[in-house]
């Protein structure tokens, strides 16, 4: 009789059940198939660099997303033994839970090296065998599981998933032998996703280094070289000071005469791209003191150290900040093409490293002067920009197209737990008896 009570008190009344499952299937809460508990309390004094690893929400965050942590926080091996024969440890396909912060993130004991972890912070599930702990491990990654975890921390000054609540967590439970398969067709199909991913996120991360191979080989006229020679022009590429292809202007004006005009600063541009991003106007930033006047055709170059590789081409009139400088290219230099080599590597090389780079914050106008271009004739230069516009594009495209690769990718996964979980992935077997309660 006890035990048929405490049977119907696992399962979630129909009215109270989410949604729809196989017939099946059970609604339960997650007390059915595990002891809700967690560590005893072990004070910071016990803290330890060495000894036996200890986990918080942090290192556990991480334990479920790699795989492995580097720790910082250890107790004694004395301690461990203590808790271990006094109130228990892990155990093999237990699960713990993150409680604090960061929370609901699910980790699978699956082997026995020695661990403990901070009570509170951290929710244990004992497991009774009722539940393949793989299957709890990708529930709790799942919209729905987050969903029911964040709230019930509602309310609260910081997240928190507290014993009580994973008592009362409501789970969809298959039979044992189908939760097995779902774990399968979920890390079969994960797997193909992950491949997919990772070529992906491969071309995401060598955007950058192709971006700067390209205006390498477009300053040191290798990209231009076919184009001589069908042209008949000799080489003519040279190196030359940035004042011989450029004037700095310093235009410092009153905002109070300019208040409905642009205000552009360091942080309304994009590093190494030449992108703008939002703006607003001078009133809107309510900016008092003096800033530089710039007109529609100039360059905006960022002249704070840690800022060099910010630089855009206006089309506009506005105020830039004083941390800045507006550029106009002379008769001998295509603005673009100057543009182009001030995003280059190379250039923001010599512009990291120039003059007093120890002593001053701020490239000054005497050491930007200085800096070395390169340069070549004006059809040339007009070659090359044709050519850049045409090769950055066609790259900026392709990372474009990884981007909402691996967006789309992190979207399937979700909707593959989302099925899995309402027992939609085709691998349901009606003839099996429902897990024992």
């Amino acid at each position: 009789m006890a035990k048929a009570k405490e049977k119907m008190e696992a399962l979630v009344p129909a009215e109270e059940q989410p949604y729809t499952v196989p017939a099946n299937w059970r609604w339960c809460y997650i007390r059915a198939g595990y002891n809700v508990t967690s560590s005893k309390r072990i004070h910071k004094d016990d803290w330890k660099t060495e000894g036996i690893p200890f986990y918080r929400t942090r290192e556990l965050v991480k334990l479920s997303e790699y795989g492995y942590v580097d720790n910082e926080l250890f107790i004694s091996p004395q301690l461990y033994e203590k808790c271990k024969r006094e109130y228990g440890v892990p155990r093999i396909n237990d699960l713990l839970i993150s409680g604090v912060g960061t929370i609901g993130i699910p980790y699978v004991v699956k082997d026995e090296t020695p661990f403990y972890f901070k009570d509170g912070n951290v929710i244990w599930l004992q497991n009774k065998g009722l539940f393949y702990s793989q299957y709890i491990f990708y529930l709790y990654k799942s919209h729905y599981m987050q969903n029911q975890v964040y709230g019930m921390s509602s309310g609260t000054t910081v997240d928190t998933y507290t014993i009580i609540n994973a008592n009362s967590t409501v789970i969809p439970a298959p039979p044992i032998a189908e939760q097995q398969r779902i774990v399968d067709r979920i890390e079969s199909l994960f797997s193909k996703l992950d491949e997919a991913k990772e070529k992906a996120q491969a071309v995401v991360d060598g955007y950058e280094d192709r971006k700067a191979a390209i205006l390498h080989k477009a300053f040191i006229g290798d990209l231009t070289e076919k184009w001589r020679k069908e042209n008949k022009v000799s080489n003519q590429w040279r190196t030359v000071c940035f004042d011989e292809v450029a004037d700095i202007r310093s235009n410092l004006v009153d905002p109070s005469e300019y208040q409905g005009y642009p205000h552009i600063a360091p942080d309304n541009i994009e590093k190494k791209t030449g992108r703008l991003l939002e703006y607003r106007t001078v009133a809107e930033d309510k900016v008092k003191s003096g800033k530089h006047l710039f007109h529609s055709g100039q360059i905006l170059y960022s002249k704070i150290r840690p800022y060099l590789s910010k630089v855009i081409i206006v089309d506009f009139d506005g105020l830039c900040s004083a941390d800045m400088y507006p550029i106009d290219a002379k008769e001998n230099m295509l603005l673009r093409f100057l543009w182009y080599y001030m995003l280059s590597d190379d250039f923001l090389l010599q512009a990291s490293s120039a003059g007093s780079r120890s002593v001053l914050p701020k490239i000054n106008q005497k050491e930007l002067s200085g800096l070395l271009v390169r340069t070549t004739i004006e059809k040339e230069q007009i070659e090359v920009v044709r050519i850049l516009d045409t090769l950055l594009q066609s790259i900026q495209n392709t990372k474009d197209i990884a981007e909402r690769t691996i967006e789309s990718i992190d979207e399937m996964k979700k909707s593959i737990l989302a099925k899995a979980f309402r027992g939609e992935l085709g691998t349901n077997d009606p003839s099996e008896e429902p897990v024992d309660l």
